[in-house]
């Protein structure tokens, strides 16, 4: 949610604690600062963008801390944006989380002045007085930590003090290794012009950046933790020409959907590898598999839950993460719990995982984020490898997500020894020409623009489908409200009769998906439900053998049960123009974060 970034080195760290927050303005947020340090603090901090800050001109200090925050506790103020100060103004700190014990703790602190509504504070509060007892800021840092309940990751520095302390629980921080000093940040996407040499703190984990190292401490002990190589360049996280990151990341769909399957599908052997521990004995005695996960990956899970019971004749459910409980009569041994998160922080998700984890039940992990929380505390990770998606707004990555559990699904069938030869051939050959029809529907961008801004002032918008398209109908409505914030909904298309067509009418356009794996003739029936009623339908229907009467309609080619993720690309472009129409800020919607690490 907030953004962190921090820098000790060589060099002026103005210009590059600035750079580095632009870098995670895609993460959603409402107020910016920063804080340099020397001898003395100066701190610079206000509601709006991170352009928009009052900086000093000419400032030298080569050490600093800044932040985007995304409020939670007290409204965007200027006096709740972060960095946060102790009594002397000696101490910042900067903080992703939720203090959960903050009214106990600032309770016994009556001698300091608070200024702002935020649990963040208490934090500096608490260094300042460890100060008094200790001239070491990483063991004053590591003494409050020790008192805090809920998550954590901070960023914090002292005037008079060497370099930075960071410290981290249930919310992610990576520290980077460059050339001319070192790095903290929420994510890697501020560091990659930089250094591509990233570590990630692990949760308990204190560290110290100075200009000539990092050392990292755990429990009261030095750890090493160890050294990635992160395979992204900088440019592939720039718009590349694009107004938006969204729109640039809807074009990238092919290029990560071949990335997806790259080195995992053998078409001589008709088999996929995915390089998981998961064993033949395992996966014969599993009764049920259960995909928690939250937004787009939810609607990812119920594509892939579909998948894995029409081809490996498995159980499987899907749950909110954040609703999940371990219910009881599941044998843990024959459970297997699938937590789906693109940046593998997700809180409810972690908190799931977790939960299946101490009753005994065995994860996996699917994420695009190599090193992240959700890939080191699973028993198993997949990677959807779809790089890096800086909108708000997931588009390639629920496309990776789908084709990722897709792969799943074949390979626990093939296991299992329940995979029809036939079915597997099939999908298998679909999955390899997905990209070419995601770059189909691609090739009339300019034609949903058009139908988009066509349809642009309607009251309200329904998006239907059956089978295999709700879960994209459903995506299709969230991706719409979230960067438009038109009223949508998306439902299986039986369900219009029970309630929401009397919200039908001549100002409601309604999208529906009527491609293979979808049950197309029975969603006629209702196309005509709601064309009698006078609503306007955008049809989205399979090229082969499709007949229709709509206003307007597009295809997709012959891809089996593959064919509603095709079909999403008119959804996420219609819901893009739309937003474009009314010049929303597409790549940070209001009241949203890309990564959501507090619960």
């Amino acid at each position: 949610m907030c953004g962190i970034i921090g820098y000790v080195g060589a060099e002026p760290a103005q210009p590059r604690l600035v750079a580095g927050l632009q870098k995670l303005e895609y993460r959603g947020y409402d107020s910016a600062g920063v804080a340099l340090v020397d001898d003395a603090l100066s701190v610079t901090k206000q509601v709006g963008l991170v352009a928009d800050l009052d900086l000093p001109e000419d400032a030298l200090q080569t050490c600093g801390i800044g932040h985007t925050r995304w409020s939670t506790h007290g409204k965007p103020t200027d006096a709740n944006a972060h960095p946060h100060t102790d009594c002397s103004g000696r101490v910042a700190v900067v903080h992703n989380g939720i203090v959960g014990n903050y009214d106990d703790l600032r309770a016994e602190l009556p001698e300091h002045t608070f200024r702002s509504e935020t649990d963040t504070e208490v934090v500096a509060h608490l260094v300042e007085d460890e100060l008094e007892r200790t001239p070491d800021l990483r063991e004053a840092v590591a003494a409050v930590v020790d008192r805090i309940e809920g998550s954590y990751a901070l960023g914090v520095v002292a005037a008079g003090y060497d370099g930075i302390v960071a410290a981290r629980r249930n919310s992610p921080l990576v520290v980077g290794h460059g050339a001319d000093g070192n790095f903290i940040a929420s994510d890697v996407t501020p560091l990659l012009e930089h250094t591509r040499e990233v570590s990630y703190l692990e949760d308990g984990d204190v560290a110290h950046l100075t200009r000539d190292g990092i050392s990292v401490w755990h429990d009261g002990t030095p750890v090493d933790r160890a050294v990635h190589t992160i395979q992204w360049d900088a440019e592939a996280a720039e718009k590349g020409g694009y107004e938006h990151y969204m729109l640039k990341e809807i074009h990238e769909q092919p290029q990560a959907l071949r990335q997806a399957v790259a080195g995992r599908i053998d078409p001589i052997e008709e088999r996929v590898d995915l390089d998981l521990s998961l064993s033949r004995s395992f996966l014969d005695d599993l009764d049920e598999i259960q995909l928690v996960a939250c937004g787009t990956s939810y609607h990812a899970c119920l594509y892939g839950k579909q998948l894995l019971e029409t081809l490996a004749d498995v159980r499987a459910t899907v749950e909110y993460a954040s609703e999940y409980t371990v219910g009881s009569g599941r044998d843990p041994s024959r459970t297997l719990v699938v937590g789906v998160s693109q940046s593998g922080e997700t809180a409810d998700t972690l908190r799931a995982l977790r939960m299946a984890k101490r009753t005994g039940i065995r994860t996996l992990g699917v994420t695009n984020t190599v090193g992240s929380t959700v890939a080191r505390e699973c028993d198993d990770a997949l990677y959807i490898q779809a790089g890096p998606e800086i909108g708000v707004a997931a588009t390639k990555t629920f496309a990776s997500q789908v084709v990722s559990l897709a792969m799943f699904a074949i390979d626990v069938a093939d296991v299992r020894g329940d995979l029809d030869p036939v079915a597997g051939r099939e999908l298998l050959s679909n999955l390899q020409d997905l990209p070419g029809a995601v770059q189909q529907a691609l090739d009339r961008d300019e034609e949903v623009r058009e139908v988009a801004e066509a349809y642009a002032g309607g009251e309200a918008f329904f998006f239907i489908g059956r089978r295999f398209a709700n879960p994209v109908a459903l995506e299709g409505a969230l991706k719409l409200k979230e960067i438009s914030y038109d009223h949508a909904e998306g439902f299986p298309a039986g369900e219009l009769k029970h309630g929401p067509l009397a919200l039908v009418t001549e100002a409601t356009p309604v999208l529906a998906v009527l491609t293979d794996g979808a049950r197309p003739e029975e969603t006629r029936n209702n196309v005509k439900e709601v064309q009698s009623r006078g609503a306007p339908v955008i049809a989205i229907a399979s090229e082969s053998g499709h007949e229709g009467d709509y206003e307007v309609g597009f295809g997709v080619p012959d891809l089996g049960l593959l064919e509603p993720l095709a079909a999403n690309v008119y959804l996420q472009l219609f819901a893009y123009y739309v937003a474009d129409s009314k010049a929303r800020p597409i790549d940070r919607p209001r009241n949203l974060a890309k990564s959501v690490t507090v619960e």
